[in-house]
């Protein structure tokens, strides 16, 4: 979403982003000149402190998630041509709402092709609503996952949107994603099949990064041969330091150096040798095209930032959407997709081999010269050339 507000404003558009008002966030938007606008509670004390897949306290977070759009959403929207939304169903779907309430345009933006209706593919399941094992039909489980988000998320929705003299709305689901949905995600990396859903690919949303690495990581990096990097990003980890032993002790298994990236799991190095060297937030752009391979979780930033660096990659998948990154790097024959989220120092040495052999490099090579950089330009262009505008210039979410 930084990445589209930067193009935004080279466009001459006006841009407010409403972000969680957590450190890492409120700080990249004041590094690209956008001063925050803060909605509800941070994510990161969430996102370390709920065990994955638990509903406790769901309920709640929801109502919270829905209110905030019908609070400091919309009033930051007020003024604006353009409402752009992204996130859980409960924050599409508010957002949506307020912008049919103020009379603009909605444009709902998934950084993931596994969220949006396909026949080709089953529905992600939701917290506490699996999907029945004996349904076999992409099209049928899509349908009960439509029915499973209006009993999660409908009635709070409409009761908000009664509020503000809208009328209910039967389908939540397809109500926030829309008839034409916007996929952020390359067109190499993430291929959609058409379907009868008008999804309009932009390729992926990069942010430019011109952020030097820091001098003790380029020292670091020129003081021997090309490391490994290792990074989770926001995933919390059950065993973050078992994690660590894991990798730190598969990496070496091939004569290889380690930049250890800290992400909210806290990862640190396993012992004092000078061969590991931990990073906190750092320029991937240019780190990746300086190491031998990446290890991560498989987000879809890691893994097109990855791609476009022609770092082989490693993905060891936590949840989410990572499995669809991990089979699309499997596919690609740029890295290998680890089996389930356990990582052992056997399984990653494993993974390594095939990363680190000449031919996946040389395939990863081949696939960054076609992993598009203009994602972000294409989806500015279309919003502000498809967006009436009712004041000078125009303003996103």
């Amino acid at each position: 979403m930084v990445g589209l507000a930067v193009r935004l404003r080279e466009l001459g558009a006006e841009v407010r982003v409403c972000a969680p008002p957590d450190e890492e966030f409120t700080e990249l938007l004041y590094g690209i000149g956008v001063p925050p606008v803060p909605v509800g509670a941070p994510v990161r004390p969430l996102v370390t402190t709920v065990v994955p897949g638990s509903t406790e306290g769901l309920a709640k977070r929801v109502s919270d998630l829905i209110a905030a759009q019908f609070g400091a959403v919309a009033a930051a929207a007020e003024g604006c041509d353009a409402l752009v939304a992204t996130g859980p169903l409960p924050v599409t779907a508010g957002a949506r709402s307020v912008a049919e309430k103020l009379g603009i345009r909605y444009v709902h933006a998934s950084h993931t092709p596994v969220s949006l209706p396909s026949p080709h593919q089953p529905p992600p399941g939701r917290r506490g609503r699996p999907l029945p094992p004996e349904v076999s039909d992409n099209r049928e489980l899509w349908d009960i996952d439509a029915r499973n988000a209006n009993e999660m998320f409908g009635e709070v929705l409409n009761a908000h949107r009664a509020g503000i003299g809208l009328p209910p709305v039967d389908n939540v689901r397809d109500y926030a994603f829309t008839d034409s949905p916007w996929l952020a995600t390359d067109p190499v990396l993430s291929p959609w099949r058409p379907t009868d859903l008008g999804v309009v690919q932009t390729g992926a949303w990069l942010r430019p990064d011109e952020r030097p690495l820091p001098p003790e990581l380029v020292a670091f990096l020129d003081a021997g041969t090309a490391p490994v990097y290792v990074g989770f990003g926001s995933m919390p980890l059950g065993d973050a330091k078992g994690i660590a032993r894991a990798a730190v002790g598969a990496i070496r298994a091939q004569g290889r150096r380690v930049v250890l990236s800290r992400g909210w799991a806290e990862l640190g190095p396993i012992d004092d040798r000078d061969d590991c060297f931990a990073v906190g937030e750092v320029n991937q752009q240019a780190l990746f095209a300086e190491v031998a391979a990446v290890v991560h979780h498989g987000s879809a930033g890691t893994t097109t930032t990855a791609a476009r660096a022609g770092a082989p990659q490693v993905v060891v998948p936590q949840g989410a959407d990572q499995s669809y990154w991990a089979d699309r790097v499997d596919d690609l024959g740029i890295g290998a997709a680890h089996a389930g989220p356990v990582a052992t120092t056997a399984s990653l040495s494993a993974a390594l081999q095939v990363a680190l052999a000449p031919g996946t490099r040389a395939r990863a090579t081949a696939v960054a010269g076609t992993v598009r950089a203009d994602g972000a330009v294409v989806a500015a262009r279309m919003l502000l050339e498809a967006t009436p505008t009712r004041a000078e210039g125009a303003a996103t979410r």
